[in-house]
């Protein structure tokens, strides 16, 4: 018997407001039973829900669909208007033909979705105040607050406020904030769209007069940063929209909007807020009441109507930011009188809270860092001109506590200065900040240096998601490099639900490409890097393959067609040289060098070719577009990308490749890695050229790391699926220079930017990056786990289960939650004995390989099954529900 729960719309983050005319509808099955399949669905929609419980549906009845299908179904065809509330249920029916239950009903909203909805101005002050100074590197500026009143004097059914805050807001009504997001909202490329919150906020409002306020940080529309590393795009003032649409009882609506009748101050606490620098907090100039009724607000200015911060407003789908945990501190020390050091005992990204108690006026420091000097105190080189510091100045009241609310740091250590009396350990809390994606993932091992490298990797995962994928989250940069995600994000989909946060990237993306097809290195283009390299922008396309792939999201796909083709076509048409690709800026980075205080080799036997990588990425970039021309069914364009796809193959070998060494290149690890990976070697040559990428990496690296980003980006797959997996899992939990195990060595919580980063020059040495992770967890997933999805039915709808034995494990334990449901691989070996417990989610099927190297009797839940037989694995096929099996045929 089956039942559908956990529904969604393609907006499932935030169902009000969603910026959709015909959201997309999705849920998931369960069921006792094994074998369990969807024959049919029915949905229902509705304006409410009590039409809902007499099974009316005036807005959408599908009837009985006869399909399997429960993932990204449109809501009928008919568009729906700006500010619907609707309500819905699906019944479904399973492989005997009976019907279940209806689910239980859920419900969304429609937000505002074109630009004359708005009936409000943008208000705000665009020059400086006060003791703003845009001019500065360290760009200072402070908060403006503002307020509002207004009356209602019937009673309300409904709510609903929506707001654009630029660059960062906090939402108040009568004294309380709005919900709980940080940060918000989410960041873009502002001279193109900006974003917009919706709140239901009917039980925040009272019969008679509310109070509404908001506070507007710098975020990066303000930008913290001018010339310093980069020159970087500023965009304006704090800014901002707001509607709030109020719906009585009676049927009658009332609109509170921004107007010159909202007064604004920028003389409250918060008088500098900078994204790198920090926040500077007086507690002094705080104003009780502000954001309520009847306070006196007659030195305030009236708001100005100022230019709009973007031509076009968007509603937020990804995930918000907030705080998702908190963390005490472990330890503390005072290296210098005045001064202490406390131990988070962990490189995070967000803020401390500080409880604190003393004079009125007195002044409290915190400054954050990843490292220490080795005389206890705090090492800074690395953050270059980040000042990475938070102020707070007493009010002189007792146990005050102090958060900041528009800035963030990258840090494991705390240097606090000013503390009155002596700090103990819990005058502080570490609040870990990031988007707040649902963790849809989990793996663990009986080996503890793999388990400690994936730890690392997701604490750092974590830290870098800031509404787009960072590149760190501590320096004066922090910027969305595209190329840190080119396998990663793959690999990032079988822990956090990254498919809208990776779709929302993918809109900055194409919003910051340019007329001729160009796309920016870093994006959103806040350092405009247009240096039309193949390898960072052409990360966009295996980012679209990597939500086809994991998510069966072929919407995204069709969104995405014409930019990726129009940057394909510029690269083609611009620089493609006799069939081959010569752009490309930045190499294998990050390839271990020779020398502990370098960051990038001089040894011309580790570094790669540039053309030869650029021109082997995209030959792979040409084969998945030929694919997604097929799924675009435009076959034309799909010979042209077969047709340049054969041609560089040729121009390759014919430049490239020695047949008589049997070499590619100068024969680096990473040239190997990639001619085997994207299958350009001759067949016959395969073995020959993975020999030689053995040997460079036993031989020449003595069992270790040889890769940059770029070879990493496949490393583990390339060595597992040519049978050497025992090297991978060799070269991944050593602990010598270079790896991994090294970092992990030397006390590192997250993963490095250099393999060498505890020696190498501070100017590009973060400790916490992921672009040196490749597909360290892909490979975890899928291949020490054995989970993946089927190449022929992609989204987990059928999958392949398929565990490698390797080394001296002998327990794996990993969980995913696919879209229909959360599948299982936990294996043990003892002796010669497999055990495997599996479970696979309804509506799903999988074909499992269960490793039997003399193809002995296996066992299916206790009992004898039946298996074919195919290079030392018993194969069969599985439907749903948990099957426990076992075989004794790995001595």
């Amino acid at each position: 018997m089956l039942k559908a729960y956990d529904l969604r719309t393609e907006d499932l983050i935030n169902p009000i407001g969603i910026g959709e005319s015909i959201p997309q509808l999705s849920w998931k099955l369960q069921s006792p039973d094994q074998n369990q399949s969807q024959t049919a669905y029915r949905i229902l929609v509705a304006t409410t829900a009590s039409a809902l419980d007499t099974n009316t549906a005036e807005l959408w009845d599908s009837g009985i669909i006869v399909s399997d299908d429960c993932i990204d179904i449109p809501l009928g065809s008919t568009a729906l208007r700006s500010t619907t509330q609707v309500f819905w249920k699906v019944q479904v029916w399973d492989n005997d033909g009976k019907a279940s239950d209806w689910s239980n009903t859920a419900s969304f909203s429609i937000g505002l979705l074109n630009s004359e909805d708005w009936l409000g101005s943008w208000i705000g002050i665009d020059r400086p105040c006060g003791d703003d100074d845009p001019d500065i590197e360290h760009r200072r500026i402070s908060a403006r607050f503002l307020r509002h009143e207004f009356k209602t004097e019937k009673k309300i059914q409904r709510a609903t406020a929506y707001i654009i805050g630029v660059g960062v807001h906090e939402l108040y009504l009568n004294g309380d904030k709005v919900g709980d997001r940080v940060l918000s909202p989410g960041l873009t490329q502002y001279d193109k769209r900006v974003m917009y919150v919706t709140y239901d906020v009917t039980n925040q409002l009272n019969t008679g007069t509310n109070a509404v306020g908001v506070v507007l940080g710098a975020g990066r529309f303000f930008a913290p940063r001018i010339i310093a590393r980069h020159k970087t795009i500023t965009y304006g003032y704090p800014k901002m929209l707001f509607q709030m649409d109020l719906e009585y009882a009676d049927g009658h609506i009332e609109r509170v909007i921004s107007n010159e009748n909202w007064h604004i101050t920028t003389e409250g606490p918060i008088l500098e807020n900078n994204e790198y620098d920090g926040e500077y907090y007086d507690a002094r100039k705080e104003m009780p009441g502000w954001s309520q009724p009847a306070f006196d607000d007659t030195n305030w200015l009236p708001a100005e109507i100022v230019a709009a911060a973007s031509p076009k407003y968007s509603a937020q789908k990804h995930e918000p930011i907030r705080v998702t945990g908190a963390i005490d501190p472990i330890a503390i020390t005072s290296p210098t009188p005045g001064t202490h050091i406390i131990d988070m005992g962990q490189n995070m990204a967000g803020w401390t809270k500080l409880f604190v108690s003393g004079a009125r006026g007195t002044i409290v420091k915190q400054r954050f860092a990843e490292r220490l000097n080795e005389d206890g105190t705090l090492y800074v080189d690395n953050l270059v001109t980040a000042k990475v510091t938070d102020t707070y100045v007493l009010k002189g009241e007792s146990n005050e506590v102090f958060e900041p609310r528009f800035v963030y740091h990258g840090f494991r250590y705390v240097e606090l200065t000013g503390y009155p009396g002596t700090p103990t350990l819990d005058c502080l809390q570490g609040q870990v900040v990031n988007d707040d994606l649902r963790e849809v993932g989990g793996f663990s091992c009986s080996d503890p240096m793999l388990n400690q490298i994936f730890r690392n990797a997701i604490w750092g995962i974590r830290a870098n998601y800031k509404s787009i994928p960072l590149d760190c989250p501590q320096r004066d940069e922090r910027q969305g490099w595209l190329g840190d995600r080119l396998q990663e994000s793959r690999g990032e989909s079988y822990v956090f639900g990254v498919r809208n946060f990776y779709r929302k990237w993918l809109r900055d993306i194409f919003d910051g490409q340019k007329e001729n097809g160009s796309i920016s290195d870093v994006c959103p283009a806040y350092w405009p890097k247009y240096s039309d390299n193949v390898t960072w922008p052409g990360a966009h396309i295996f980012i679209v393959e990597t939500l086809r792939r994991q998510y069966q999201d072929n919407k995204i796909v069709r969104l995405s067609y014409p930019h990726m083709k129009k940057w394909v076509d510029m690269m083609t048409d611009t620089y493609l040289v006799d069939n081959l690709m010569p752009k490309n800026t930045y190499g294998d980075w990050g390839v271990p060098p020779e020398e502990a205080q370098i960051i990038h080799s001089k040894d011309p036997l580790r570094v790669t070719d540039g053309e030869f990588i650029g021109s082997c990425f995209f030959y792979e970039i040409l084969t998945i577009m030929a694919n997604f021309a097929a799924l675009m069914e435009n076959p034309d364009e799909k010979d042209c990308f077969d047709r340049l796809a054969s041609d560089m193959h040729i121009a390759i070998n014919a430049k490239y490749f020695d047949e008589q060494s049997v070499q590619y290149s100068n024969d680096t690890a990473t040239a190997n890695v990639m001619v085997l990976a994207f299958d350009l070697a001759p067949a016959k040559y395969r073995e020959t050229i993975f020999g030689n990428l053995v040997r460079k990496i036993e031989v020449d690296f003595d069992s270790h790391v040889p890769c940059g980003l770029i070879g990493m980006q496949y490393f583990n797959r390339v060595l597992t699926e040519y049978g050497r997996a025992d090297l991978a899992f060799r070269v991944n939990t050593r602990s010598e220079y270079p790896g991994y195990g090294f970092m992990i060595d030397h006390d590192a919580t997250t993963i490095w930017e250099l393999w060498n980063g505890n020696t190498a020059n501070p100017s590009m040495n973060s400790g916490n990056h992921i672009m040196l992770l490749g597909d360290f967890i892909i490979w975890l997933f899928e291949e020490l786990a054995g989970i993946k999805p089927d190449e022929d039915q992609l989204g987990f709808k059928h999958m392949t289960l398929k565990p490698t034995v390797v080394g001296d494990l002998t327990k794996i334990e990993a969980w995913h939650e696919t879209s229909y449901g959360v599948v299982k691989s936990c294996w043990s070996l003892i002796d010669d004995l497999f055990e495997w417990d599996i479970a696979i989610p309804p509506n799903s099927t999988a074909t499992v390989y269960v490793p039997n190297t003399s193809d002995a009797p296996l066992t299916k839940d206790g009992e004898p099954v039946e298996a074919s037989h195919s290079d030392g694995h018993s194969v069969l096929r599985l439907g749903s529900g948990t099957h426990k099996l076992k075989v004794a045929a790995l001595a």
